[in-house]
């Protein structure tokens, strides 16, 4: 068995689905807390699959932890569960800060607890996977070097710092204790099943239902875009072929500005469902204060992967936004199941 927790989150439930698709994969454990972001019917598809076991609860809960490693024994632990929104991490840096932080240590001393006392071929093949993200190294500048696996670590937001405590947690489990870790830190992920308050849901959404498009400041922030399912395919190299303690970046070779991310999605709608009245989504394309310490460009150098375990991204942004708004098109069912009441609240405590 394999434990992946936050495994009903976007890139979670996009990992599991991928996992069990593969008839001869082992079973999972599937522990989330079912925060706002995590969305059962994302799982929908596995309802009868005897593969998939899911636990509602918290990494921070010490005793479930431990005996769900207890009763499962699985192999390893993949790391999804966090809180992940930088805009909500401004408003509210508590909870990232207890999930985060304190729930990955949690989960490292429960883990390293059921580790020491398995036999010594079944902790050789043990591993822990921490999933994160880079925004832990900060922001560049339009001429930097892209992020490598050696750049110091210089968060800007309550969520960005929490995500690097976790990773130093993860690193002195390794150095200490000889627990057997890997890290991968990612570049922004988009695709399927993502909940709309990222910016490409969102601008989605917002375009067919006819609302503005709101782009943070000048819309020139730079990201590095990475679609989900190439993300999932780079965890599973890393989890089968990754070197102990070693951090690997995972990033998509994509560098695109907010607002060109933007104009590209309604010009895929344009195609794919015109506007009644024949204009462009692109008309509804508003501009809205900066929000405080938002980084000006990430990007990632995702060489190290790629030279030591073979692994490059399947797919082009331009391959992979248009699936992923292929996607929304096709799924109104799943939308409007996340579409709640709260979450037209926070929208308009956002970008009122």
């Amino acid at each position: 068995m394999i434990l992946v927790t936050g495994g009903a989150g976007f890139i979670g439930g996009n990992f599991v689905l991928d996992w069990l698709k593969v008839p001869g994969n082992e079973g999972i454990i599937n522990l989330d807390k079912l925060t706002y972001a995590g969305n059962l019917a994302t799982l929908a598809s596995l309802k009868d699959d005897l593969r998939h076991i899911f636990v509602h609860g918290d990494i921070g809960d010490q005793v479930l932890v431990t005996r769900l490693l207890k009763e499962y024994q699985p192999r390893a632990i993949i790391n999804f569960a966090a809180e992940s929104h930088v805009d909500r991490s401004i408003h509210g840096p508590a909870e990232f800060v207890t999930t985060n932080i304190v729930g990955t240590f949690n989960l490292l001393e429960c883990a390293r607890e059921y580790w020491s006392g398995l036999s010594a071929s079944s902790k050789n093949a043990f591993r822990f996977h921490h999933v994160s993200t880079d925004e832990v190294y900060g922001s560049l500048s339009a001429t930097d070097p892209a992020f490598t696996e050696t750049n110091s670590y210089e968060p800007n937001s309550p969520y960005s710092a929490s995500k690097a405590a976790s990773d130093h947690l993860v690193r002195a489990w390794f150095h200490t204790y000889g627990f057997p870790v890997v890290t991968t830190n990612c570049s922004n992920n988009y695709g399927p099943y993502h909940f709309p308050e990222k910016l490409i849901p969102l601008v989605i959404l917002n375009a067919l239902n006819g609302k503005p498009l709101p782009i943070y400041g000048d819309g020139q922030q730079i990201r590095d875009w990475l679609y989900v399912g190439d993300h999932c395919s780079a965890i599973r190299e890393v989890l089968a072929k990754g070197k102990l303690g070693e951090t690997y970046n995972i990033g998509g070779w994509n560098e695109k500005a907010n607002i060109e991310v933007v104009k590209t999605i309604c010009i895929i709608l344009d195609e794919l469902k015109p506007r009644i009245d024949g204009k462009s989504y692109i008309d509804q394309i508003t501009y809205v204060k900066d929000r405080p310490g938002h980084d000006r460009r990430y990007a990632i150098d995702a060489g190290k992967i790629e030279r030591e375990l073979g692994w490059r991204p399947a797919e082009t942004f331009d391959t992979g936004i248009r699936k992923t708004v292929q996607w929304y098109l096709d799924n109104p069912v799943w939308i409007e199941g996340v579409v709640s009441g709260s979450y037209r609240d926070w929208l308009s405590k956002q970008y009122n």
